[in-house]
């Protein structure tokens, strides 16, 4: 691990050659909603003003690398000054991590970096490698690799590390302002999300966003509440050299990217009156009635979680103590350091497909082809692949992810003939047929006659 230093930005212009996007006319600031009932089954209360007039909204952290997480009312971030966009107009680099493929048929996950001077924006680069790796590490994204693009946004910071490292009097000027002891917490790591914004918007695409802070200082946050025009919703906020943070990250995705609940209670005593949760993995129904009604993960009751123990009902979760219940005993929506339970899983599939599509290819689909040309497919190792030449299916072939045009058996005979690669994710972590449409695709190609 690097040492980590406070200081004065570097005058080294030195820079390697980077993707450049302009700022668009009107950087947008988040809008935040109205504040919702308190720990409630749909999740945090979003933005609304206090009793002083401020705008507020509320924040998950966490205390520890196995704790349950906690919510907290902090000040709304304020929009971003002209001053402010002139600077970042005039910054935010953006570098491609990891390609996979086209942006829009790709999940695109955007780091933005806080705490970075200008001559540490290639050690940005390297953190968001290293995290990206352990996030990627998990379960289902290990399995779905090939649907994510990586891109690193470079924020330029005057003073390396942020502040409250590693004490709350610490004070560094930094570009997104980000900061331990937020609101008195000191693992609550908070950040200007308009700036945030700001910058992500910079990316080719930005489906899922993550600041991380130059620093080994365990901590982070959730903004949940937060839906940008960008595309993204959500931030999750994690230091960038601590081992145990990338965690932090996973789980703000199962909200970001699954549309799962929190399945912890505060320990104490409440019971939830409401309607059904929309979540898939919060539900007032029991396993029994659940199986009779056929709702909500009745698919798996039963079933080995990978969290550990089968899949049931258990009482506990969306902050309440009674009256709500969770799929598994302890999954990583209510402990860090866990798995993500059997309908989480296939919460985040969905989630990425919405997203991602199951099949891509490098050879565009918007011109011509001749009939000596390779059609080369990309798909997920649980996707089968099949070929058909004007509708019909070309079965010697299917599985394949290469083809030669005239192997498949388009006619010679002067006429325009269409070739169709059709692909359907197979994997067994997803039940629900509802689901499952998102998990097939196809691509054409017109055959020059």
């Amino acid at each position: 691990m690097r040492r980590r230093t406070s200081g004065h930005a570097s005058t080294d212009s030195s820079r390697r050659v980077s993707i450049r996007t302009a700022v668009s006319a009107g950087l947008v600031v988040v809008t935040l909603a109205a504040t919702a009932a308190a720990a409630t089954a749909q999740g945090a209360a979003a933005s609304a003003p206090s009793a002083h007039g401020q705008r507020t909204q509320q924040v998950e952290y966490f205390t520890g690398s196995t704790a349950h997480p906690r919510h907290l009312t902090v000040p709304a971030s304020k929009p971003v000054s002209p001053s402010d966009k002139a600077a970042i107009a005039a910054d935010g680099d953006v570098t491609p991590i990891v390609q996979n493929g086209p942006v829009g048929s790709k999940l695109d996950v955007v780091f933005v970096g806080d705490g970075y001077t200008a001559a540490q924006q290639e050690d940005f680069h390297a953190d968001v490698r290293a995290k990206w790796a352990k996030i990627s590490a998990v379960e289902p994204y290990a399995s779905y690799a090939g649907l994510f693009n990586v891109w690193a946004v470079d924020a330029v910071s005057n003073e390396s590390g942020v502040s409250g490292d590693p004490t709350q009097d610490v004070v560094r000027d930094t570009a997104l302002d980000s900061a331990f002891f937020c609101e008195g917490t000191e693992r609550l790591l908070c950040v200007d999300t308009g700036k945030v914004e700001s910058y992500a918007s910079k990316a080719p695409a930005a489906d899922l966003v993550v600041m991380l802070g130059n620093s080994t200082k365990y901590g982070g946050a959730g903004y949940n509440d937060i839906s940008s025009q960008a595309g993204y919703d959500g931030i999750a906020t994690a230091s960038s050299d601590n081992d145990r943070s990338d965690q932090i990250a996973v789980h703000e995705t199962g909200h970001s990217l699954g549309k799962l609940a929190d399945e912890y209670d505060y320990g104490q005593s409440g019971t939830y009156t409401g309607p059904e949760p929309t979540e898939a993995n919060l539900s007032t129904l029991s396993a029994d009635q659940m199986t009779a009604q056929r709702q909500k993960w009745y698919r798996w009751i039963g079933q080995q979680s990978p969290d550990g123990g089968a899949v049931g009902a258990f009482e506990g979760g969306g902050y309440y103590q009674y009256g709500l219940n969770r799929p598994t005993e302890n999954s990583i929506m209510r402990t860090l350091g866990r798995e993500f339970n059997l309908p989480g899983r296939e919460a985040m599939i969905a989630g990425f497909y919405r997203y991602a599509t199951v099949l891509n290819s490098p050879v565009a689909t918007d011109r011509t082809v001749p009939r000596k040309a390779r059609l080369r497919v990309t798909v997920p190792a649980s996707a089968q692949v099949k070929w058909y030449v004007d509708g019909r299916e070309r079965k010697a072939a299917r599985g394949r992810s290469t083809v030669v045009v005239r192997s498949l058996g388009v006619p010679a005979d002067g006429r325009s003939h269409t070739v169709t690669a059709k692909a359907t994710d197979r994997t067994a972590a997803v039940r629900d047929p509802a689901l499952r449409k998102l998990l097939s695709g196809s691509l054409s190609w017109r055959v020059a006659r």
